[in-house]
């Protein structure tokens, strides 16, 4: 059962996020029999984490093949999960995955993402979240649509993928990895599941009707956060009054929306304490936030700082500060055919790049000539032309060389760097990365 396609219009673009395995072969062959009814075109993504040797060239190999044998476009791109600092495996493997995704989606101008999570995976994560603590938003499994991001499976079975498959003669590869109780996902599969599956043979269904009901009361509750705030000014400040006599739970969703992101139990329980004070005071958050109680309102703004080390990254690796929510990534030296800069991502004349490059806020002093300015400013003058507080300034992260700034963050990329088509270049990316959703 294939869902929320009716939100993909004629002409558009689906990129299909392919693996090879039995999941994903079943959503790529059922979007392109419905992109031929509906009038939407379908691109295939293989991402090859080179994580499994051999194994994961074959899957890269028969994603090929199976497209070029029926002329769909794919696009493939690969990364070294291992060089991913201050994450797990698993997660790492994400990060590099989405942002793959997230980049062919863009430059291929395609409006959805379509992913090939199942019913069976939405109870899983049902589960890891409940032995997490998470709150009402995690316990609802997986987003049937995010942004971009498309779930078309989440009422489809594992069983039902595979017996469609078999009927039609479509084959697909198989991930060893599975098998293996390395990851909690996987002791989940192998353990919990089986056991709730006999006691109720249609536990996994019944977990996706649960999740549409939790997905209901959620965007309740978010609904009346959102009719609170309306009536109050959020750059002034909200009432501290005022969302005290709200139910703690509007209560929190009401942070979360003034936050602009996911926060953990945690740091909703301080929000909390913060607003129930007599005197001013504040509390710095993830994603260099802080959150201050002065006279009766609540204010959201950047931190003073965010607390992170200058940190040496390389080519082919990724770097995260959880804390700070960023994750910044930079690609290996390649000739570049096209040259796409945005505010968060850069591309560097590899030649050009004085020893190893660092990430950190700004210094003392800083100076930077921007492509295309034609003049040399001081990062305090470009902060101040931008009208950013001093705490705004200091949350900018700032990507340096030896000789200096090579790029500042929602500003640009240095001149004396820049990457023109035909150059061997190094393509630099920061993301913000989200918090556990309550």
């Amino acid at each position: 059962m294939m869902t929320n396609l009716d939100r993909v219009r004629p002409g558009e673009r689906v990129l299909c996020a392919v693996s090879g395995g039995a999941d994903s072969m079943y959503l790529l062959c059922n979007l392109l029999e419905q992109g031929r009814a509906r009038g939407f075109s379908v691109l295939c993504a293989h991402f090859n984490h080179r994580l499994r040797g051999t194994e994961s060239d074959r899957d890269e190999r028969f994603v090929r093949e199976f497209c070029a044998a029926r002329g769909v476009a794919c696009f493939v791109g690969a990364g070294d999960t291992a060089a991913v600092r201050g994450m797990g495996p698993e997660a790492a493997a994400r990060e590099l995955r989405y942002a793959f995704l997230e980049r062919t989606a863009a430059e291929q101008d395609c409006a959805w993402i379509a992913t090939a999570h199942t019913a069976d995976d939405n109870a899983e994560t049902m589960l890891l979240q409940l032995a997490r603590g998470s709150g009402l938003r995690g316990l609802c499994g997986i987003p049937p649509v995010r942004g971009k991001l498309l779930r078309p499976m989440l009422r489809t079975t594992r069983g039902e993928v595979e017996a469609w498959l078999d009927a039609n003669g479509i084959s697909y590869v198989r991930d060893s990895t599975n098998d293996a109780d390395d990851y909690a996902r996987n002791r989940v599969r192998h353990g919990a599941m089986p056991v709730l599956r006999e006691v109720n043979a249609a536990f996994v269904r019944h977990a996706a009707q649960a999740a549409a009901l939790l997905r209901e009361d959620e965007d309740y509750l978010t609904s009346l956060a959102e009719d609170f705030l309306r009536g109050q000014d959020a750059q002034a400040g909200v009432s501290t009054a005022a969302l005290l006599a709200l139910p703690r739970p509007v209560r929190a969703r009401v942070f979360r929306t003034l936050a602009g992101r996911g926060l953990s139990q945690t740091h909703i329980e301080a929000l909390h304490r913060l607003c129930s004070g007599t005197e001013a005071a504040s509390l710095d958050l993830p994603g260099g936030l802080r959150a201050t109680r002065e006279q009766g309102r609540l204010r959201f703004g950047a931190a003073a700082s965010l607390p992170w080390p200058e940190t040496a990254i390389a080519p082919g690796e990724t770097i995260s500060h959880p804390e700070q929510g960023l994750t910044i990534t930079l690609g290996v030296p390649e000739t570049v055919k096209e040259i796409h800069n945005t505010l968060t991502t850069f591309y560097f004349k590899y030649t050009s790049i004085c020893g190893k490059l660092t990430i950190m806020p700004r210094k003392t002093g800083d100076r930077i000539r921007l492509a295309g300015r034609g003049c040399t400013k001081r990062l305090s003058a470009l902060f101040a032309e931008r009208g950013l507080t001093r705490a705004e300034r200091d949350a900018v992260p700032v990507l340096r060389d030896e000789a200096g700034p090579v790029a500042v963050f929602g500003f640009g990329v240095a001149e004396r760097c820049a990457a023109r088509p035909g150059d061997v270049a190094v393509r630099a990316e920061l993301r913000r990365t989200e918090e556990t959703w309550i």
